[in-house]
């Protein structure tokens, strides 16, 4: 996937990721539904998840032996959330600072977990890999909502898209940046999940509210302390990436006219778009109220992974109907079909073989995107410009905004 859209990323250097190869191959309704979709269910469910974590790790030392209690939580993950949004509105700068110094405090607790983990091994803790996989589920089902959680956890192969018109040279720091760190992050996931099973069961890593606390507690004692503030950090740090990229997306989709006009308007003092890093983050803190991690990622997963299946299947489409784009990638054609067909798989196998009502609702949702697309974008009924004037006038008086084009004159 991340291959496939590193020749997508170099052939058309517009941000918004999705947003732009749907809106280049298929035109603007696939595009809209993408975001749509995007700015209200996949990116502020992605964001909330990231935060509800943070916030479970961030308040599980001070509940020693039981969980933290759901308020707690939730007020903890909405902080999170104002912080990271506020941060992003002020400075591009001062957001990719504090990205530099997050993903940096995330590699020293990576190699401390991998280190003892190793060191464990060594000395020959190896009897919860006997019998690994005793008492699993193989299904179809089953293996498609695992997918789900492990493909969630990789997610991020797709972000840089969302900012190519801010990257330096994107033809090289694109494919070089995916190239890079797709392998790391690979080998790093998974000695971290051999590190955590040679101190835990499977049972008890199910069991666990926070498992690198668990495994901090058994480990590192009495340094354990060190790992849920390290993994809070990284936690910060996903957060705070999901925020920078997704609010690109709502500020390229209000560029188009398929958003608010006022989500493109940039900050005049701090050159970021912040009505939209705004909206995004109230969007996200409406979701962490009601939900679970586990039904968000499978809410977020289902949703999500229509999309990447059709942008990738957009790759394939523009090799025969864009012929004479640049292409300074240009991967096997067997790679995009392959990602297309295991889309198709990850949409279709939970809803045939363990379907719930949250998959319709999920559907009905995207598809419920075609009337506000017609009577909002395609009709443009004048009663809403009626109403949305005089408030984005307000609102870029308080933000202190305006659009792209007087900034850039």
């Amino acid at each position: 996937g991340a291959l496939c859209f590193a020749e997508l990323g170099t052939m058309i250097t517009k941000s918004g990721g999705e947003y732009s190869y749907l809106m280049e191959a298929f035109g603007p309704i696939p595009a809209f539904l993408f975001s749509w979709t995007s700015l209200l269910v996949t990116k502020p469910s992605s964001f909330a998840i990231i935060c509800l974590s943070f916030a479970e790790y961030a308040s599980a030392p001070f509940y020693p032996g039981c969980d933290p209690p759901q308020v707690v939580i939730k007020c903890l993950a909405a902080a999170a959330i104002v912080i990271i949004t506020v941060v992003n509105s002020l400075s591009v700068k001062l957001g990719s600072y504090l990205q530099n110094f997050l993903t940096a405090a995330k590699m020293i607790i990576v190699i401390i977990i991998i280190v003892s983990g190793i060191v464990l091994l060594a000395q020959g803790k190896t009897e919860n890999f006997k019998d690994s996989f005793k008492d699993s589920k193989i299904s179809v089902g089953s293996i498609t909502l695992a997918f789900y959680n492990g493909l969630w956890a990789y997610d991020g192969w797709n972000q840089l898209n969302y900012i190519t018109e801010e990257l330096k040279n994107p033809y090289r720091n694109l494919p070089l940046s995916i190239s890079i760190g797709i392998p790391l992050v690979t080998v790093c996931y998974v000695l971290i999940n051999v590190s955590y099973f040679t101190v835990m069961t499977s049972t008890e890593l199910l069991q666990s509210p926070a498992v690198a606390v668990t495994f901090g507690d058994r480990v590192l004692y009495p340094a354990s302390w060190v790992v849920p503030l390290f993994v809070v950090f990284s936690t910060l740090g996903s957060a705070n990436g999901t925020c920078f990229t997704a609010g690109r997306l709502v500020y390229v989709a209000g560029r188009e006219g398929h958003m608010l006009k006022l989500l493109s308007y940039i900050s005049v003092k701090h050159l970021t778009p912040a009505p939209a890093l705004i909206f995004y983050g109230a969007i996200t803190i409406i979701y962490i109220i009601p939900g679970d991690i586990d039904t968000l990622i499978n809410y977020f997963s289902f949703a999500v992974w229509i999309f990447y299946g059709l942008t990738v299947l957009a790759l394939i489409v523009m090799r025969f109907t864009r012929k004479k784009l640049t292409r300074p990638i240009r991967i096997p054609i067997i790679i995009p079909v392959i990602v297309t067909m295991v889309s198709i798989l990850l949409v279709l196998a939970p809803i045939i073989t363990a379907p719930e009502l949250a998959y319709l609702y999920c559907t009905l949702f995207i598809l419920s995107g075609l009337i506000v697309y017609v009577l909002f974008v395609h009709l443009k009924f004048k009663w809403p410009q009626k109403i949305s004037k005089p408030i984005t006038m307000h609102l870029q008086m308080l933000l202190e905004v305006v659009p792209e084009e007087e900034v850039t004159e």
